[in-house]
């Protein structure tokens, strides 16, 4: 029985993380690749730590009061922590527990030297590493401090730092356990870390090797810099040397020291190179064997490596699963839907089957091949060209890896017979019955699929979906829907390159495009202002309002004087607008309809900033603006030589912008009509798999691809809950990633660089994509619904898709980790005359909320202001 308690490392594997703790599990797995060697030792398992805890009985107490504090609460998380290791420090091994390890040491070698290290069961994980949270304990010596340096490891489970991380990485306290390996001491010449891809690059192919003189902890506690050697394609192709002056190196009685490096050896490497090529490949089968890059831990003795822990690297982004070995180069689709957070199974699977291109999936972000387009030398400049108008940083990045000029294949352009360039089309003639018949097509296409969907169930569902899908993708690529976007688009480039040449004027597009028709997305701004216009009046319902947390208050509204009125006003705009929300690409993000006390910060700070008939007003004098400028570009341009050709030419163009330019924004109400309709009948099906027993419970299913929700209802079979757990643990593991705006198949993750010396120093640059300058405190807002405005602030955040144009209409500035000049952000801030800077990499970051800012609209860049 006491068995249970003492398990060798040989007995043991990676699928018995909760038996023996994540680096437990991974050291018995590596004892068994072939070539691998690992120093000799045992776990004591979780069921020990089990026993102790239960043996212990405040520490129930304290650890239900533990789970009750946050995060922010540091004084109560020290304290409570600290409580709980003095108490299991405290608590006596049981006779047989010890005499269990003693019979283990006895195998081992009673009288040998052991590192006794902390093995929990949420560490190694392929979500989170955990790693350094718990404790290890090296070259301890003797049974009696081998016993009460594994205690030392129970209670550090319940270290502050570890406490802390669980806390924010939203993990019970009592769901982790902890195992302790007790291994044989390896006393090396040299030691350090591997990684089998590069930690700052992600390049899978590049390995990089740690190594410093003695013990390996000198180089994880930061007592000394290593060497640090670059390894590709079996040869090192960088080194740097270090300084090494000191090592740490184990005491004879036990424990260990730092000891100064005499002065002739502190810059001998630690390895030679022959060495480091040999520890890479031993690396490349680690990796092999865990199917993803590792973080491993080595020693170096006698010229013989011993591996004293391997773990995954969580901070990589992952790499799209392809069928080939080719190179192949990928372009963010969430910088350019102004959505870079990632995306469940349902909602990427269901991103993939409406979109008009082959779409990857990777860290839950899609991601489009633009390999074949980069290949062949006509097609590379028209898309560099396209993609570095919206986008510098995503042009920079790829322009990086072209010029490396060995990653892209190189394919002959096509002959005069081959295609034309992607997006070539006669130009449509100006007429704004063009973008009234398109918007009637689509509402046509929408009220039947909304009519025809209804009667759809089970299998016959999916079947009608996949159906409706072709239809999306019609109405999506109607070749007049592609020139009408191209339209607003071109004569807004036209315009300012033709006014930037002409006239010596920048962006001069920005103020001809305030207040243009027909745009849905600022009219949906607007119209909040219009229901504030409504409850502003009614002194019960704004009350009732300030104090509303749930939704289910539009029911208890109409309780309230007024509250008829306020609910009607708020149930007319989700009407036309409650199929929008934050993120909305993402199909099981909850829409406005599902969730409309969204909208009540934002109803309530109109009601508080504006006066009545502010949306009128607005949009009036965005118009009168725009028709000044309109007046005095054209009688600048006449007084030109040659100037009223150049007049002529510019009303056409700025006829032109006015009459598309708000349609640019329609489509993607249209898309999101749609999905709110899918999501509304999958969600019914959802709910009538559960009553089934086939899901536990309805949000199951959006951790499911839609062809996985389809086969599960066409089986009836119910669906896996494990691979559901781990697709929730995965989904939570991929907010910690940062997705990057290029990445090659290498794994090699790039940002891209502005290549700009005319901004001020310190100033934070981004994308000009709304003229103007503008001071004013900074809000860092990263969750519209906690949203707190006043008038003249400036809003910072990571994104803003259409979902945050409610809010553009309080401030006075924007601000943004990603966009560009044609993103849904960039349109609607000239629509209402703000300065914006978007794609200001980290902004959310560098910028404190209260900050006073200042944003140059015109030239692109951000001050921050003493």
């Amino acid at each position: 029985m006491n068995e249970q308690y003492v398990w060798d490392l040989h007995q043991v594997d990676e699928t018995q993380v909760a038996l023996v703790g994540g680096k437990g599990a991974h050291l018995g797995a590596l004892s068994r690749i072939e070539g691998v060697r690992v120093p000799g030792g045992f776990c004591v398992t979780t069921e020990a730590f089990r026993r102790i805890i239960e043996q212990a009985p405040p520490v129930g107490d304290l650890l239900d009061r533990l789970s009750r504090v946050t995060a922010d609460d540091r004084e109560a998380t020290r304290t409570l922590s600290a409580q709980i290791r003095r108490t299991i420090e405290g608590t006596a091994v049981p006779d047989d527990l010890a005499a269990a390890i003693t019979r283990a040491l006895a195998r081992s070698g009673a009288r040998a030297a052991y590192a006794v290290r902390s093995s929990a069961t949420a560490e190694d994980l392929p979500t989170a590493s955990f790693a350094g949270q718990q404790d290890t304990y090296l070259n301890v010596v003797g049974t009696p401090a081998v016993l009460r340096h594994i205690s030392r490891c129970w209670a550090s489970l319940f270290t502050e730092r570890a406490v802390a991380y669980r806390q924010r990485s939203g993990i019970d306290h009592r769901t982790v356990h902890m195992a302790v390996v007790v291994q044989r001491m390896a006393f090396p010449h040299a030691a350090g870390i591997l990684f089998t891809a590069d930690p700052l690059t992600g390049n899978r192919k590049v390995a990089t090797v740690d190594a410093g003189f003695g013990l390996g902890e000198a180089l994880v506690s930061g007592l000394v810099n290593p060497d640090v050697f670059t390894v590709r394609d079996g040869k090192v192709v960088a080194r740097a040397i270090a300084a090494k002056q000191r090592a740490l190196t184990a005491l004879p009685g036990g424990g260990t020291h730092a000891v100064a490096i005499d002065a002739q050896r502190q810059e001998e490497p630690a390895l030679t190179d022959a060495q480091a090529v040999r520890l890479v490949e031993l690396g490349r089968r680690i990796e092999a064997h865990f199917g993803r890059p590792q973080d491993i831990e080595w020693c170096l003795v006698d010229d013989d490596f011993r591996i004293v822990q391997s773990r995954p690297i969580t901070t990589l982004f992952p790499v799209p699963e392809r069928g080939d070995r080719d190179n192949h180069v990928y372009v963010s689709v969430g910088h350019g839907q102004m959505m870079t957070d990632p995306l469940k199974p349902l909602g990427f699977s269901m991103w993939q089957l409406t979109a008009m291109v082959p779409m990857h999936e990777a860290g839950g972000r899609l991601f489009v091949d633009v390999t074949p387009r980069l290949a062949s030398p006509a097609s590379r400049a028209a898309l560099l060209d396209a993609l570095g108008k919206g986008d510098p940083l995503v042009r920079d990045a790829l322009q990086t890896v072209l010029d490396r000029g060995d990653f892209v294949p190189s394919l002959p352009d096509p002959g005069p017979g081959g295609p034309p360039p992607a997006g070539a089309s006669d130009p449509i003639e100006t007429d704004p019955a063009v973008v009234t018949d398109l918007i009637e097509r689509s509402r046509v296409s929408l009220a039947a699929l909304e009519r025809d969907i209804r009667t759809k169930s089970g299998p016959a569902l999916f079947d009608f979906l996949l159906e409706a899908f072709e239809e999306h993708k019609r109405i999506l690529g109607d070749p007049l829907n592609i020139q009408a976007i191209m339209a607003g688009m071109e004569a807004t480039r036209w315009l300012n390159d033709k006014l930037g040449e002409w006239l010596r004027e920048k962006n001069a597009a920005d103020t001809l495009t305030l207040s243009a028709p027909g745009n849905v997305t600022s009219e949906m701004g607007l119209a909040l202002l219009d229901v504030a216009d409504v409850i502003r009046p009614l002194p019960e319902v704004v009350a009732f309002l300030r104090g509303v947390r749930d939704d289910g208050f539009l029911d208890e509204l109409v309780k309230l004087a007024g509250g008829p009125e306020a609910r009607d006003a708020i149930e007319a705009y989700l009407d036309r607008y409650g199929m929008r929300c934050v993120g909305e690409i993402d199909i099981t993000r909850p829409r406005w309809r599902e969730h409309p006390s969204t909208l009540v910060p934002v109803i309530l700070d109109h009601v508080r900033n504006f006066e009545p008939g502010a949306a009128g007003r607005r949009f009036e004098l965005g118009r009168q603006k725009a028709r000044q400028k309109e007046q005095d570009v054209l009688s600048r341009l006449r007084a030109l030589p040659d100037g009223d050709r150049k007049a002529d030419e510019t009303q056409r163009m700025i006829h032109r912008v006015r009459t598309f330019i708000g349609y640019r924004e329609y489509p993607k109400y249209a898309i999101i009509s749609r999905y709110f309709v899918y999501k509304q009948a999958l969600t019914a099906e959802a709910e009538r798999l559960v009553r089934a027993g086939v899901l536990a419970e309805r949000e199951d299913a959006f951790y499911l691809t839609f062809q996985e929700l389809h086969e599960v209802v066409r089986s009836g079979r119910p669906a896996e809950a494990q691979l559901v757990q781990q697709r929730k643990e995965a989904f939570r593991s991929y907010h910690a990633l940062t997705p990057p705006r290029v990445l090659t198949s290498d794994g090699e993750a790039l940002t891209g660089a502005y290549r700009r010396d005319d901004v001020p120093a310190g100033a934070l640059v981004g994308v000009p994509v709304s003229g103007g300058t503008v001071e004013g405190r900074a809000r860092v807002v990263l969750d519209m619904a906690e949203a707190d405005l006043e008038a003249g602030d400036i809003l910072v955040t990571a994104f803003t898709d259409p979902s945050w144009s409610p809010l553009f209409v309080g401030i006075a500035g924007l601000v943004t980790d990603v966009g560009g000049l044609m993103t849904h952000g960039a349109v609607i801030a000239r629509e209402y005359g703000l300065p914006a800077v978007v794609g200001v990499e980290r902004a959310t970051r560098l910028i404190r909320d209260g900050q006073r800012i200042r944003v140059h609209g015109t030239d692109g860049y951000v001050e921050i202001l003493p």
